[in-house]
């Protein structure tokens, strides 16, 4: 047991050392090709040789977009990380392209490692490889969540600023433009932002659109003060300026939720990755079980056996969903995406859309008033097709997951009755040599 699981490490450690290399002489070989040069165009600044991390990130990214299944989770991190980065196409090409790389360094590995370990059991090694899926969101997630966290920093130091040069200028522009020059760069291309929201011929639909893309709401509350002040003028109540008291509320409250993610990823640290790592272990556990004792063969091999198997697999699922739930400090994960989800490329087909209209309640009708209220209540986002849809999937789903788990269990049973009576004589001979 001790010389299997030796050779086991081994061939893991030569399989890590052989990617490594694979990638090394692939990346070299790449750096000298057109798209590396148009990489190193898009870097403003100081020039890169031609190992730089700079350049491959962004060379990477362009090898990750190339590739579909990598390709949606590029693109989703694009999606939250140019609304932080600003119209700064380099930085959000090399962020994204870095935590996609993180993950898949990670995933690696383990793919390997849960190959080598459930071989011998394709249904484990299948759910553990979709497990994969939910940790590499955990991964790029928590990358962003950094870059989040960071700029949430950074505008303690920035409002603090904003107060010694309001006191200065008397003016909200001018203090917010003074700031932003001196800075860091994430939340100086906000507050440049905000200032050319404030100086715009019509700064009220600009503070509209604003909205729409702020990454938190503590600017969204920011920029709104700022604007009433410009437009309405400072009031003072209590002998203090008003929009600077708003701005010390604004303080102390990013203050509170900053003490809070703190808390937040130190009581959840890795926790997600480690909820499902026993999982891991669960073939492992049962060829010692039969190696040690013989009479638990009887109990693996049979349905008993299979049922216990998948729910300590659901439960671990439900276990990484609720961590994550719980450990969710973001709160544009949780929004709907409205610009042609998938949920409306499906409904587009006309033989889906015949269908899932049958089952729509008719407009007019008592069902579709009390359905439309209820969306309404929940603050959704979602269309009635759209709901139709994921609840038809979801039934598609489960019904297939059904059909495959009696089948299973099915040929378990059968191949149980055929094993049987080995594994009784074996036992009755143990006990008539106790009883002699």
């Amino acid at each position: 047991m001790n010389m299997d699981m030796l050779k086991i490490v081994i061939f893991i450690v030569l399989g890590i050392f052989a990617i490594i290399l694979v990638a090394y002489f692939v990346l070299y070989k790449l750096m000298n090709k057109e798209d590396a040069k148009y990489a190193r165009q898009l870097k403003r600044g100081n020039e890169t040789n031609s190992f730089s991390m700079e350049v491959i990130y962004q060379k990477l990214y362009m090898i990750y977009l190339k590739i579909p299944f990598l390709k949606r989770y590029l693109i989703k991190l694009r999606r939250r990380l140019e609304i932080i980065n600003v119209d700064d196409e380099y930085l959000t090409r090399k962020q994204s392209a870095k935590s996609l790389t993180t993950a898949l360094l990670v995933v690696i590995p383990l793919t390997i490692a849960i190959v080598l370990f459930t071989r011998s059991n394709i249904l484990l090694m299948m759910i553990l490889l979709i497990f994969e899926v939910f940790v590499v969101e955990t991964i790029i997630s928590g990358s962003v969540d950094r870059i989040d966290d960071k700029l949430l920093k950074q505008q303690v130091n920035f409002f603090a600023e904003i107060r010694h040069a309001y006191h200065e200028f008397n003016m909200v522009e001018e203090a917010i433009y003074q700031v932003a020059q001196t800075e860091e760069d994430e939340i100086s291309r906000q507050a440049e932002d905000i200032y050319e929201v404030l100086i715009s011929d019509d700064p009220e639909s600009e503070l509209e659109k604003y909205y729409d893309v702020a990454p938190n709401s503590y600017l969204k509350e920011f920029a709104g003060i700022s604007y009433l002040t410009k437009e309405f003028g400072d009031r003072t109540v209590d002998g203090s300026s008003l929009y600077l008291k708003n701005l010390n509320n604004i303080t102390q409250e990013m203050q509170m939720e900053i003490l809070k993610r703190d808390k937040l990823n130190y009581k959840f640290q890795s926790l997600s990755v480690i909820s499902i790592v026993p999982t891991l272990f669960l073939d492992v556990l049962k060829k010692w079980a039969v190696s040690q004792f013989s009479f638990t063969n009887s109990f693996y091999s049979g349905k008993s056996g299979f049922i216990v198997q998948i729910a300590i697999l659901v439960l671990t699922f439900v276990g990484f969903i609720l961590v994550r739930k719980i450990k969710d400090n973001n709160p544009a994960n949780n929004t709907v995406n409205t610009q042609n989800p998938w949920q409306e490329k499906l409904y587009n087909i006309p033989v889906i859309k015949k269908v899932v209209d049958l089952f729509i309640p008719k407009k007019g009708t008592k069902d579709y008033r009390k359905l439309v209220e209820l969306l309404k209540k929940a603050a959704s986002k979602q269309k009635m097709e759209w709901l139709y849809i994921n609840k038809m999937c979801l039934a598609v789903v489960v019904g297939v997951v059904s059909l495959f788990m009696y089948t299973q269990l099915h040929k378990i049973s059968i191949d149980y009755i055929y094993k049987t009576p080995t594994a009784t004589s074996e036992y009755d001979i143990i006990r008539t040599n106790v009883r002699i």
